[in-house]
């Protein structure tokens, strides 16, 4: 398999987030990550062409800058100390610089030093130092790291993401190194399940679970074409009209992050959340903690002060159905459970 160079998400020339026609649950996991990271990442499953590459790079020149320590290879914010690697807690200064949010793309065909980093061979033969190159954990720290069929994501490196996803760290161990560092992101993957399934172990990691299907109706399918086609004759012209748009959702997510630590979440909704989980048979607390957070993200994103039980029937079959056990004795489908559970315990 040949080895693709990874590169931030182009940022100039996205496709506008606004312009995006239907695919509203996949948008809604994606402004939800975008608002609270700790929610886990969005996996993105679906046909081929249904925009999904596209959301999640439309995403990342929509996303407010961030301040970071400057001169920092991974990004520390210059913030929280605490969170800082080790270069930023030896060094006396700490300026801060505004830069984009990465979004970076890890390649199927990606060697393992190219995801964790290596010795920095040129370094190492021309000054005889011994020196440590950051990969692309270090370059995605406090952003977005994206794999494009992630379900033909090769077994090592699905357990190095699972070990780092879980940490939030990146530790080196080799060629003489020993080198840890802060990797704290947001994982988002999208793929075709005809092509094969995800790992159980890294399908848990993800926060949220959408399904995209080709719009089956003739208006969506005119507006997707004629604006696919606006943008690809003349992407200035058709950027600045959705510009205004575009800026109306960049604000929703600067509000929400700001709204968010004071949303409130009451004993009955939690039970709600909780009785819901418990109906599914879905293992572990992880599937209340996610259902939790994202209600919570989701209420700040429509300017709520507290999370209703409307803002968990919107989330919960992203945030549930990959984390359905299998049942032979019920072959519906994950969606369908989790819609028919909904409504016995909320009703129609």
């Amino acid at each position: 398999m040949t080895t693709q160079p990874a590169r931030l998400a182009p940022q100039r020339d996205a496709f506008p987030f606004a312009a995006i026609v239907g695919q509203d649950e996949m948008k809604q996991a994606l402004l939800i990550a975008a608002t609270d990271p700790s929610i886990g990442g969005v996996l993105v499953f679906g046909d081929r062409g249904t925009g999904k590459s596209t959301a999640v790079r439309a995403l990342a020149a929509l996303l407010p800058p961030m301040q970071a320590v400057q001169g920092c290879r991974y990004n520390c914010d210059p913030a929280r100390p605490t969170a800082w690697c080790d270069d930023c807690a030896a060094r006396p200064d700490h300026a801060a610089h505004t830069m984009p949010v990465p979004v970076v793309d890890l390649p199927l065909g990606a060697t393992e030093d190219r995801v964790v980093g290596a010795l920095d061979l040129e370094r190492a033969l021309t000054r005889g130092e011994k020196a440590f190159e950051p990969g692309l954990l270090a370059r995605a720290n406090r952003g977005f790291l994206y794999i494009d069929e992630v379900n033909l994501l090769e077994d090592h490196l699905v357990d190095l993401l699972i070990d780092v996803a879980a940490s939030g760290e990146n530790v080196v161990e080799r060629e003489g190194l020993s080198v840890r560092h802060p990797a704290r992101f947001v994982l988002v993957g999208s793929g075709n399940p005809e092509e094969g399934e995800l790992r159980p172990q890294l399908l848990d990691r993800f926060g949220l679970s959408v399904e995209v299907r080709t719009p089956e109706d003739v208006p969506s399918r005119i507006a997707i074409v004629r604006r696919r086609d606006s943008y690809d004759r003349d992407r200035p012209a058709f950027q600045q009209e959705w510009s205004a748009a575009d800026a109306e959702v960049r604000a929703r997510i600067t509000a929400a992050r700001a709204l968010l630590p004071g949303v409130e979440v009451d004993d009955a909704v939690l039970e709600q959340a909780t009785r819901l989980c418990m109906a599914l048979g879905t293992d572990g607390l992880r599937a209340e903690l996610t259902l939790l957070r994202a209600a919570r993200a989701l209420a700040a994103l429509d300017g709520a002060t507290a999370v209703e039980t409307s803002h968990l029937t919107r989330v919960a079959p992203s945030a549930l159905r990959h984390r359905l056990r299998r049942d032979p004795l019920d072959e519906a489908g994950s969606t369908t459970r989790v819609t028919r559970a909904m409504a016995e315990q909320f009703g129609p």
